[in-house]
């Protein structure tokens, strides 16, 4: 694989160009020790003309990667999804509409005006996902700079989301001869279309800790959903429900590290959860999969701007989880 310096940061793809610096900044923590994790990211996971939060982001923290390092950060390139692997997941019907367009409701269905650019970018960003997780399962942890999964269902998006790269993922690594695979899902929201699409499957366990009702279920199985309201309870409902897990052995992790629990974020934020908390969860998470040495794949999901959040600083609390990844 051939990597394009960037400092730390390397994109590796032939013919991709050099991300372009930006001005974002992170204070820098004192690093006792990092590891190597890679980073899936191409420029089409901001190829759709409609401007969001979900479809610029991914290149608002590669930009910050470029301009302000994170020690043993490497952005990678990723092969997108072919047509057929997202109809493993999801119906024939609603995969073409989103590749055509047609019908326009339909193809609409996450929150996003379509346009050509629509299809290619969620090709992209879904298979960051799986490439993350097959990365993981080599190195130990790796991520994709992919967001808007985990409302999408079978047959339709939601809450913008098109496409479920989280239950593609894990089900891709099943088909290749894993036996468990665990969601964990600290979105603002609750993660209801992925668990429409593995709640019948023994070989994939969601936890779930949400802290606004948006996409709400009743888990079934060994799956699990909280709602928590109050900030004092946040790290602790996640620490109790990871400790729940006991000796249970799973084979790869697949983390959705939303953003829009924070306090400042308009969409989802609940108050008294700051970077603070944000950052001992990161810990929490990365720790407990590395003291079970489980592989762990991480994406960016929820996170938006809002009067007391703006882009620096929704950039800098996803790099929360990239520094919390890369700490040995």
């Amino acid at each position: 694989m051939r990597m394009l310096g960037l400092g730390a940061v390397a994109l590796a793809a032939a013919g991709c160009d050099a991300l372009p610096a930006s001005e974002v900044s992170l204070p820098k923590a004192p690093r006792r020790d990092y590891r190597r994790v890679r980073v899936c990211f191409t420029p089409a996971y901001v190829g759709s003309a409609h401007a969001f939060e979900t479809t610029r982001k991914a290149r608002w923290v590669a930009d910050s990667l470029a301009a302000d390092p994170i020690a043993g950060i490497e952005l990678v390139a990723n092969e997108s999804l072919t047509e057929e692997e997202l109809e493993r997941v999801h119906d024939r019907v609603y995969v073409a509409a989103v590749k055509t367009g047609e019908p326009r409701n339909l193809a609409e269905s996450q929150g996003f005006a379509w346009d050509p650019g629509l299809w290619p970018m969620v090709l992209a960003s879904n298979g960051g996902v799986v490439a993350a997780a097959a990365t993981a399962l080599a190195d130990g942890v790796a991520g994709a700079l992919s967001s808007g999964l985990h409302h999408a269902r079978r047959d339709h998006g939601a809450g913008f989301c098109t496409f479920n790269g989280l239950a593609i993922a894990a089900l891709r690594a099943l088909d290749q001869g894993l036996e468990r695979v665990l969601i964990i899902d600290l979105d603002a929201h609750c993660g209801g279309g992925t668990h429409s699409l593995i709640a019948d499957n023994p070989g994939i366990q969601q936890l779930d800790v949400a802290v606004d009702d948006f996409d709400h279920y009743q888990p079934n199985g060994a799956n699990t959903l909280d709602l928590v309201g109050d900030a004092a309870l946040y790290l602790p409902t996640i620490r109790r429900r990871l400790e729940a897990l006991g000796d249970e052995r799973f084979d790869l992790c697949l983390y959705n590290a939303g953003m829009d629990p924070h306090e400042q974020c308009r969409v989802g934020g609940l108050a008294g959860i700051d970077e603070s908390v944000i950052v001992r969860r990161e810990d929490l998470v990365f720790s407990w999969c590395r003291d079970r040495k489980l592989p762990i794949a991480f994406v960016l999901a929820g996170g938006y701007i809002g009067p007391g959040l703006d882009q620096d600083r929704l950039v800098a609390l996803h790099r929360i989880t990239l520094t919390a990844a890369s700490d040995r």
